[in-house]
């Protein structure tokens, strides 16, 4: 299917799968033409990465752990290993966590000072 289509069948722009492109977290098959060509495992693909960046995630953590892709795309999930050292991914998801945990705690503290300006 066209860029378009796929777009709409992934519930995103074409604009966003040229950015997914340009930032090697897509590689569409192309047709004689030089078109772009998606199939379901693209799709798979890109819902995976859409999932990823719903979480929070940047498009920069999702490109250096975007050889892991397919495990987020794969049906069903397969299990994550319990034992052994941090995955690249384990590091990207423990940094983006721990500046969420950094920004819930600067806006409880803006949040307090403003309602104990305000008496609220």
């Amino acid at each position: 299917m066209r860029i378009g289509d796929a777009a709409a069948a992934a519930g995103t722009t074409p604009r966003a799968l040229r950015l997914y492109e340009q930032r090697g977290l897509l590689t569409p098959a192309r047709s004689a033409s030089g078109q772009r060509e998606y199939g379901p495992a693209e799709l798979a693909r890109v819902r995976a990465v859409r999932g990823l960046l719903a979480l929070g995630l940047t498009i920069e953590d999702v490109r250096h752990c975007a050889d892991r892709l397919h495990l987020l795309a794969a049906d069903p999930l397969p299990a994550c290993p319990s034992a052994g050292p941090p995955s690249p991914a384990a590091t990207v998801v423990q940094r983006r966590l721990a500046a969420l945990d950094a920004e819930i705690a600067r806006l409880t503290r803006l949040r307090r000072s403003l309602a104990e300006r305000t008496g609220a």
